[in-house]
């Protein structure tokens, strides 16, 4: 998105500026009334949902409504009706009137097709939604019924928010004061019902924001006749105003008053890039606050404080001198002019990537010298002057969050200003100040090279700051336009990186993670709403459970909730080291809660890890650990996988005569032999293949083999470990099995056996949380077809187990990650 503050990262032009006519921007989308629509959408879509599956609420809210109406006298409640009618008319004419008296017929036209199409819809919902009964009540004359959106609020609330009532006090509460009554009219007089109503005005303000995405908002720039009166009126004595190029202007004053440099706040700014910036924010942990989100005085106020305060810290920056309002929708900001030029637009880019001082014609630029210089970059004063400045800033906690070759200037003294704090933040936590080292590292190695850049922020900062700001050096830490610049040079983030621990070598730089939400992650959670929808559209979970047997029910339950336990003796068992039970429960019911947002099992491998370290075993002891328990955790998973295999085989010959499951008998298990053995052959024999087997086999031969050799040193832990997988497998499997039984299924034990474990091995394949999908699709398809489950019911059964073992632990998996957490377990 465009900063408050444009022309902070524009370039300063080199020849003076000649006068042109305000540009006009016919029609804008603000990506914020895209958001509005969807918010809208949604609230109409809750509401339309509470009106089907809320049915007694909505209609005993309904009559409580009406029994209060009776007590109220019955003329004043007349008279309010009529007087309310002749409002809803008269109050969006006349602010219609108003408008077009002020030269906004444009906007007045939006607001007619707003409420034109918020007609259309309602009288579209009153068609579609009529028979819906708590939407509606009969009517007070008793023929017919009343309307699923009531009267004219929608239209006209669609007219009033498509053509503005921001920064109208006096409008805005007249049309809130004529919507409240009118709607309270059509309380008392039957012709309404409380969620009629509120979809009313949803549909109305939802429609107003369609219609302005749509076609757009009406934005023009001001002239430099109106920009030299709004200044006037603030002390400025303006003599010529120029326009140097979208959103600034160039002010010359009488009397040898200083030039001004003047920026323009419109809705046109805070709109450019705004879906962008909100990506970003959901992405980041230290993403600012998009400014296209804040109210304009909002915006206003924070950019003149930052000003402000960055001027009162000493550092060298624009100071505002005046601020001016043009209307709801603009303002203007004047700075004292400063004759200075960015260093996108001063040096050229950094021409040997690797930092190693010498450009591609071989000369020396002072990067490994003594300090000496070209013309062709800054110098050390100036690399220093710019250090120094953002020390003062750093000082006084200041963050500036937008350093980049666009708002680093230089001006004829060697003198560096540091400009562009639109999204920058008074008391900035450490975090923020050490994003804004590493942001003037890569900007200054981009014009001098890694290695005076890096020799100048030790000389000013320490080597303290600089080594902190190490983790941070990664492009999406960076601001947009030296993330851009960075990439034109493959190798000089790395070389920068480097260099810092080169220059820093006593220094510790403890990582940070700075991605709030990876997109693999939201695609992952994406997906899995798909799959839950999908399945709620065949299965509704409240009807299966209230028509499961609850004897059969509470046996599921019970073998879900003894899992845990046992598999807390499992994971106790491959670690020699003495672990507390309570601890080690507790993580093995988080792991339920960390699933949830990691593919298969690697969330619960990463906190068995976790754990270990903090009860101080070494890493690689705990990663041992958590391979060995792997391991064995795999060999028995196929070896059961292959057993009840064979077992629901001889189940199905000894009821038929023959082996008719397709996914049973012995010929399967010849089969996974055979394929075993062609697999290993081939391994022997190829050298690429038998290369990358022993690449792949390193660490188990490396690392879990020898803890391994521990463990057999205590043959009853090991046991308590193996006999643990072994548990923990037929716990599931039993509450599988009571699942089936509690929806009223019979099948055999053997199949819901091969059953359970086909299926956990494929959602530990599947890259979903919790293997979702997968196991939803593969396992109720195996209990049709080997235990002669029919597909609802083996439907019905999955999703029981699931809901016991995936959905219903989450919450006190995320109790016992908080209790972890705080004791510092995890």
């Amino acid at each position: 998105m465009a900063t408050v503050i444009q022309a902070d990262e524009s370039r300063e032009s080199r020849t003076p500026p000649r006068r042109t006519p305000a540009r006009r921007v016919d029609r804008v989308r603000h990506p914020a009334a895209l958001i509005r629509l969807a918010a809208g959408g949604c609230w109409i879509a809750l509401v339309l949902l509470l009106a089907c599956y809320a049915r007694s609420s909505a209609l005993g809210l309904d009559s409580d409504v009406a029994r209060g109406v009776e007590l109220l006298p019955w003329p004043p409640a007349k008279l309010t009706a009529a007087l309310c009618g002749a409002a809803l008319l008269t109050v969006p004419l006349g602010f219609a009137v108003d408008r077009v008296l002020r030269g906004e017929g444009r906007r007045v036209a939006d607001g007619v097709l707003a409420a034109v199409l918020a007609y259309g819809l309602s009288l579209g919902l009153d068609l579609l939604a009529g028979d819906l009964a708590a939407l509606t009540h009969p009517l007070p004359s008793g023929l017919g019924r009343t309307d699923p959106v009531y009267g004219h609020l929608a239209p006209v609330l669609a007219f009033m928010t498509a053509l503005g009532t921001a920064g109208r006090r006096r409008w805005r509460t007249a049309l809130g004061v004529t919507l409240g009554l009118s709607g309270l009219s059509g309380l008392v007089t039957g012709y309404a019902t409380p969620l009629s109503l509120v979809l009313a005005l949803l549909l109305g303000w939802t429609t107003a924001h369609a219609a302005r995405y749509a076609v757009g908002e009406p934005v023009g720039e001001p002239t430099e006749e109106q920009i030299a009166v709004a200044l006037a009126g603030t002390g400025v004595r303006p003599s010529a105003v120029l326009m140097l190029g979208s959103g600034r202007y160039l002010v010359t004053q009488h009397d040898g008053r200083p030039d001004l440099d003047v920026h323009l706040l419109d809705r046109y700014a805070q709109a450019s890039g705004l879906l962008g910036h909100l990506w970003l924010a959901l992405r980041l942990r230290t993403a600012p606050r998009p400014l296209g989100l804040r109210p304009l005085r909002a915006v206003l106020e924070h950019q003149t404080l930052l000003g402000h305060a960055a001027s009162a810290a000493g550092a060298r920056t624009r100071i505002p001198l005046a601020v001016v309002e043009l209307g709801p929708d603009a303002a203007l900001v004047a700075y004292r002019r400063i004759d200075a030029r960015p260093f996108a637009a001063l040096f050229d880019e950094l021409p040997d990537p690797d930092g190693d001082g010498t450009g591609d014609n071989g000369t020396d630029d002072g990067g490994t010298g003594g300090g000496t210089e070209t013309d062709a970059g800054p110098t050390d004063a100036e690399l220093r002057d710019a250090w120094q400045q953002l020390a003062l800033l750093q000082r006084r906690r200041i963050a500036h969050r937008s350093l980049s070759p666009n708002t680093v200037l230089l001006d004829a003294e060697g003198r560096v200003h540091l400009v562009g704090l639109a999204h920058g933040e008074i008391a900035a936590s450490e975090l923020l100040l050490r994003l804004d080292v590493a942001g003037l590292l890569a900007v200054l190695a981009l014009y001098a090279g890694p290695q005076r850049a890096v020799r100048a922020a030790v000389e000013v900062l320490g080597a303290g700051p600089v080594s902190a700001a190490l983790p941070l050096l990664q492009p999406i830490a960076l601001a947009r336009r030296t993330r851009a610049a960075l990439a034109r040079h493959g190798e000089l983030a790395a070389a920068l990186r480097a260099e810092v621990q080169g220059q820093t070598p006593r220094s510790t730089a403890v990582p940070v993670r700075l991605e709030r939400l990876r997109p693999r992650t939201l695609l992952a959670i994406v997906a899995c709403v798909v799959v839950g929808y999908a399945l709620l559209q065949f299965s509704n979970p409240v009807d299966v459970i209230a028509a499961a047997d609850p004897l059969w029910l509470a046996g599921a339950v019970l073998w879900a909730a003894v899992s845990y336990p046992v598999a807390s003796f499992a994971f106790s068992g491959f670690v020699p080291e003495k672990l507390a039970f309570r601890s080690t429960l507790a993580t093995q019911v988080a792991g339920s809660f960390v699933k949830v947002v990691a593919p298969g099992g690697v969330g619960g491998l990463a906190l068995n890890t976790r754990y270990l370290q903090c009860a101080n075993i070494p890493t690689a002891q705990a990663m041992s650990s958590i391979g060995v328990s792997q391991l064995f955790g795999l060999l028995l998973h196929m070896l059961q996988l292959a057993v009840f295999s064979a077992l629901v085989g001889v189940d199905t010959a000894s009821v038929g005569g023959e082996s008719s499951s397709p996914l049973a008998g012995g010929w399967v298990l010849w089969l996974a032999g055979a394929a075993t053995a062609v697999v290993a052959v081939s391994v022997a024999a190829v050298p690429s293949l038998r290369r990358r087997a022993q690449t792949l086999l390193r660490p188990l031969r490396a690392e879990v083999l020898p803890r391994l050799l521990d463990l057999a040193q205590r043959p009853g832990r090991l046991a308590t470990g193996v006999a643990g997988q072994l548990l923990v497998s037929m716990c599931f499997v039993m509450c599988l099995y009571c699942c089936t039984r509690a929806v009223g299924q019979h099948p055999g034990f053997n199949a819901v056996a091969m059953t359970f474990l086909a299926g956990n091995a494929a959602g530990n394949v599947v890259p979903l949380p919790g293997g979702a999908g997968g196991v939803e699709l593969l396992m109720p398809a195996l209990l049709t077809l080997t235990g002669g489950v029919g597909a609802v019911g083996a439907r019905d059964s999955v999703m029981l187990f699931r809901l016991l073992t995936f959905v219903l632990p989450v919450l006190p998996g995320w109790a016992a990650f908080a209790w972890l957490k705080r004791r510092g377990q995890i």
